[in-house]
């Protein structure tokens, strides 16, 4: 046997100095962003079912519908991770009219400018951490890393127009879609990209400004666990506007 077909028959000798129990262990990230794919859609419907069921009966996404968006544009999706469980995600596809209409649902317009933000849910043991509004500003944030998007867009009921207009969105008025009797808000959020991010931008991966974004995460989450919760999303718009002033203006794109 040669000695290159016997190395991975070979054992690799430790250090006299060094005891097995003492090897380096491989862990999981303790806090960890990252696109969701389909081996995510279990996860992620079992937490959206449980959010949503409970207070309107019905799931913004189905099973197969989360399936289906994860297929056709995962880079328009987020999920927070913490020691590899999912804790909190957002959805999103893009569409290309100025409003919603039942087309937005289920079709994804790869030509359009605007996201639509179909669904974001934060794991039931998880909440009161602030943790929506912080994936909400991350995820706003990448936006502004893609080119081609120029706004995004989210219906949602009326108790939550508060929440989101913390996050910056923007009441348009009264959504044309209904679901059983239940009516929507429909807001949005113009994405103001930055020049820099943009131009450093590769997929869901920007080299240049992901230290940054993870930087501000960091700050963004020890400011909120110590603030009462109806301060967090309110500091999470802050921190935004900070980010806004210090960054200089996008060029034309």
């Amino acid at each position: 046997m040669s000695l290159v077909g016997a190395l991975p028959f070979l054992k690799p000798r430790l250090s006299p100095s060094v005891s097995p129990g003492r090897q380096r262990r491989h862990t999981l990230p303790a806090s960890e962003f990252r696109p969701l794919n389909t081996q995510d859609a279990i996860s992620v419907f079992e937490i959206e079912k449980e959010a949503f069921i409970s207070v309107s009966g019905d799931c913004p996404l189905h099973l197969d519908e989360v399936r289906h968006f994860l297929t056709l544009c995962p880079e328009l999706s987020m999920g927070w991770f913490e020691e590899g469980r999912l804790v909190a995600f957002i959805i999103g596809s893009q569409w290309d009219q100025d409003r919603l209409n039942l087309d937005a649902l289920t079709l994804h317009k790869p030509k359009g400018s605007t996201v639509h933000i179909h669904v974001l849910a934060v794991h039931r043991t998880f909440r009161q951490q602030g943790k929506g509004p912080i994936l909400m500003w991350r995820y706003l944030q990448y936006l502004r890393c893609l080119p081609y998007v120029r706004r995004a867009v989210l219906m949602c009921e009326d108790f939550l127009v508060p929440f989101y207009q913390k996050s910056g969105f923007k009441v348009q008025g009264r959504c044309s879609i209904t679901v059983a009797s239940l009516t929507f808000t429909e807001m949005q959020y113009p994405v103001r990209g930055h020049a820099l991010m943009r131009r450093n931008s590769e997929a869901i991966g920007f080299p240049q400004t992901a230290l940054l974004l993870e930087e501000q995460t960091q700050r963004l989450e020890s400011v909120l666990l110590l603030e009462e919760p109806i301060q967090r999303s309110e500091s999470a718009l802050l921190l935004e506007e900070e980010t806004q002033r210090t960054e200089p203006e996008p060029a034309d794109v």
